[in-house]
């Protein structure tokens, strides 16, 4: 019997069909992008809208093509009893029942994606980045961070895979609880380690040694009424020209990290606009927001997993190890098909901090020249099909950023004292 009977053909073929649809739609307006809105020339160049687009085409087609051909493999595996037959076979190998052929099937899954995605990442991150003058690493260096990456990610899925076979031997009927229970804490975990425990594994932090940049951090956090953590500058440079800056973690591990590349070649004015908006951030709860967000959506994603994956249980009286096959299976389109509703809620965060950063600041030119040079420097799409920016954008685009910037009050205390 494929392993496709065992369960509800009909959730399956409605996914595909959503993911299919939203696919060729991403797929259309990467190869034929539309023109450009009018006011976009207003504040960028032809040539630099071109090279945007230009740029940023291979990231769009390679994205869509490898998750296309993620699934379709996925698929084959399903529906043609591929799956099944080899996870009988290695426990059958094995002789250890489900958990020797469970971990076995899990490590051929895993080298089979990693494969998959390869030749992927080779061309988009290393090779079209090279192209482009963003990336300053040599190979050799590409490949221990890819290979220290991979072993990270190993160590992680290994983890959680056994995490969830236990759980689902433990409590057949109750395990996606276990399961919504500890991504709950992992979001909260990650979140607290990941930036003192893990980011020093790719990069140096240190704190930012310009008296300037300090007094200008004070200045902002005394003005939003924050007690500011660590204010770290990144090597970021020893990867990439692109300058950014973001802020992480909770309590202790709190901080706003800036690319040593913003604080090299970007003005005072437009780094203060920067550091503002970060701390906007903090003053809106947008990190703990996030988790929480996280949080209920995984609850209902573990609860439809249940539902999807009972048939399973009830055909065989265990999971078997290709129950990890239809969990991708199911979990990559759900993933896929939510990112509208997550990148919502990420770029009206990002407008609101935007908003906030210029009351801090009270410099509304600083806040749209800062989206003018960093366009330009990490060569942004600034007016990207409507379809683009709706389904795959966590930022707001850049003219959609100046608009909004353009139409703030700077001497309104409003956006501040709405936080308090």
């Amino acid at each position: 019997m494929k392993i496709i009977g065992a369960i509800n053909k009909t959730w399956l073929h409605a996914l595909f069909l959503a993911t299919g649809v939203f696919a060729l739609l991403y797929l259309w307006f990467t190869l034929f992008p539309g023109a450009v809105k009018p006011q976009a020339f207003t504040f960028f160049q032809e040539q630099q809208i071109i090279e945007g687009r230009n740029y940023l085409f291979v990231h769009r087609l390679v994205f869509i093509i490898s998750f296309l051909l993620e699934l379709t493999v996925l698929g084959w595996l399903v529906y043609s009893g591929k799956a099944e037959a080899c996870s009988k076979h290695l426990c059958t190998l094995t002789g250890s029942g489900k958990w020797g052929g469970g971990l076995l099937f899990f490590l051929i899954l895993w080298l089979l994606f990693r494969l998959i995605h390869l030749p992927f990442q080779l061309i988009a991150g290393y090779w079209w980045e090279k192209r482009w003058g963003f990336l300053t690493q040599s190979l050799p260096s590409w490949w221990q961070d890819y290979f220290l990456s991979a072993g990270l990610d190993f160590v992680l899925s290994l983890g959680a895979v056994i995490l969830l076979f236990a759980a689902m031997e433990r409590w057949p009927r109750g395990w996606w609880l276990a399961g919504a229970g500890f991504t709950a804490v992992w979001l909260f975990v990650q979140t607290l380690l990941w930036p003192v425990v893990v980011s020093p594994l790719f990069n140096d932090f240190k704190p930012v040694p310009d008296p300037e940049v300090k007094q200008m951090v004070k200045g902002l956090s005394e003005k939003a009424g924050l007690e500011v953590g660590e204010v770290l500058v990144m090597d970021a440079s020893r990867r990439t020209t692109a300058a950014n800056a973001y802020f992480t973690g909770l309590g202790r591990t709190k901080r706003i990290v800036l690319y040593d590349t913003l604080l090299r070649n970007y003005p005072p004015q437009e780094v203060k606009a920067v550091i503002a908006h970060e701390m906007a951030h903090w003053k809106h709860g947008h990190i703990i927001k996030g988790i929480l967000g996280g949080i209920l959506g995984n609850f209902l994603l573990w609860a439809l997993l249940f539902l999807f994956l009972k048939p399973v249980w009830e055909k065989t009286a265990f999971y078997p190890p290709y129950t990890l096959a239809l969990l991708l299976l199911f979990v990559l389109p759900v993933s896929f098909l939510s990112r509208p509703l997550e990148n919502y809620v990420s770029r009206q965060m990002e407008l609101q901090a935007d908003r906030t950063a210029v009351v801090l600041t009270g410099d509304v030119p600083g806040a749209v020249q800062l989206q003018i040079d960093l366009a330009a420097r990490n060569l942004a799409d600034v007016s990207p099909p409507a379809f683009l920016e709706w389904f795959s954008y966590s930022h707001p685009s850049s003219l959609v950023r100046i608009e909004s910037i353009l139409t703030i009050d700077p001497d309104s205390s409003i956006i501040l004292e709405e936080t308090n």
